[in-house]
């Protein structure tokens, strides 16, 4: 709605030299911008969705998981075959394996920093998503919380699980599309 209102604003060519003019005709250019960007963006999900469903039916049938997360996890996975042997290696190369961060008698853990960030920002796309709509993942947030765990360190230990799931359904959707 406020992109059709800027897109619609009129300004005076031969007034840019005055703020308001000046301001319309920046936002009717940002605005035309995000429209063309959408529109694109449009064209390409639509295009991207049945090659991803194609490739990766268990992956994209994970709950949170869509097709641009699943596109980003199966790019991720599809660079580092060789690396991918376990779950862990799975959950390092995503930057979601725990590393030990306890000071004095305070024993907690803090995720790995390092591996792919566009993996890592995928895990915690369906993490935010579970936490949100699936009604197991609200009842194991209320129950970390009240143990008193912050939810930093639950988002944690949700990446952690939810890659034991992609990593069981991408392994399925490799064998299937070497087969």
């Amino acid at each position: 709605m406020l992109v059709s209102r800027c897109t619609a604003l009129t300004y005076d060519p031969a007034r840019l030299h005055e703020p308001e003019h000046a301001t319309a005709a920046a936002l009717v250019g940002l605005a035309r911008r995000v429209t063309a960007l959408t529109e694109e963006i449009t064209v390409l999900d639509r295009q991207v969705t049945p090659i991803v469903q194609s490739a990766a039916p268990r992956t994209t049938a994970l709950f949170g998981v869509g097709p641009e997360v699943a596109a980003q996890l199966l790019t991720t996975a599809g660079d580092n075959p060789d690396r991918l042997h376990s779950e862990a290696a799975l959950a390092h190369l995503c930057g979601a394996a725990p590393i030990p961060a306890s000071s004095g008698r305070v024993r907690r853990h803090r995720l790995h920093r390092g591996g792919d960030r566009g993996a890592n920002h995928a895990l915690h796309t369906i993490a935010l998503c579970r936490t949100r709509y699936d009604p197991r993942t609200r009842a194991y947030l209320h129950r970390r919380i009240a143990e008193g765990l912050s939810k930093q360190e639950i988002l944690r230990c949700l990446k952690r699980y939810i890659v034991r799931d992609v990593y069981t359904a991408l392994r399925a959707d490799f064998a299937a599309l070497t087969t």
